[in-house]
């Protein structure tokens, strides 16, 4: 009886143990292009705001959302955006336009919402597309309303990044250089529309 009951055990235990085991969850965030090294800032400093960042509602969600054909996604359910991907973008295109704009002032959010001196800048993402050891691509409408103006001007960045390596570290740096991309175009409209 008790030789039949050892190898119950084992088998129990091994199924148990098997069962407990689950993947861990990872946690990403995009990140800044790093800072110039030296900059000759305006005087008076300029202020820009991020008044809104709106993102496709399929990638508005902790998961990884990645592409897996022409019509097809799948959910990473253990690859997780460490904080909301819409704040993230905005924290990102924040600390890019203060690289690209030297001596700019940049809000990630509408701080002074009545500001009249401030540069408005409204970002649309219409596409986050992620393909692992791929690519990373978006399509982003942007505009920027100089201070004390009713008119923006608005632009499109379509970007795509190949991932530098398999994985997610490599497909998050990708979409973090597309928005230093996105960045320099709406610094380059900031710019132009700067009085000389």
């Amino acid at each position: 009886m008790r030789s039949l009951l050892l190898p119950a055990l084992l088998i129990v235990l091994s199924f148990v143990e098997g069962c407990s085991t689950s993947p861990r969850a990872a946690f990403y965030t995009l990140s800044a292009a790093p800072p110039l090294e030296s900059v000759r800032t305006p005087t008076p400093p300029i202020s820009i705001a991020i008044d809104a960042v709106t993102i496709p509602e399929p990638v508005d969600r902790p998961q990884f959302v990645l592409r897996t054909g022409a019509t097809q996604v799948t959910i990473d359910e253990y690859a997780r955006w460490a904080d909301p991907l819409r704040s993230q973008i905005s924290r990102v295109l924040a600390a890019d336009l203060a690289r690209a704009v030297p001596g700019a002032l940049v809000s990630g959010f509408a701080q002074h919402s009545d500001s009249t001196e401030a540069y408005r800048v409204r970002v649309d993402v219409q596409s986050f597309e992620s393909a692992p050891g791929e690519a990373a691509a978006m399509v982003v409408l942007w505009s920027v309303r100089p201070p004390k103006q009713s008119t923006a001007i608005a632009g499109q960045t379509i970007a795509r990044e190949l991932a530098s390596a398999p994985g997610y570290d490599a497909l998050v740096d990708a979409h973090s250089r597309i928005l230093a991309t996105v960045s320099n175009d709406i610094a380059s409209a900031i710019r132009l529309s700067a009085p000389h």
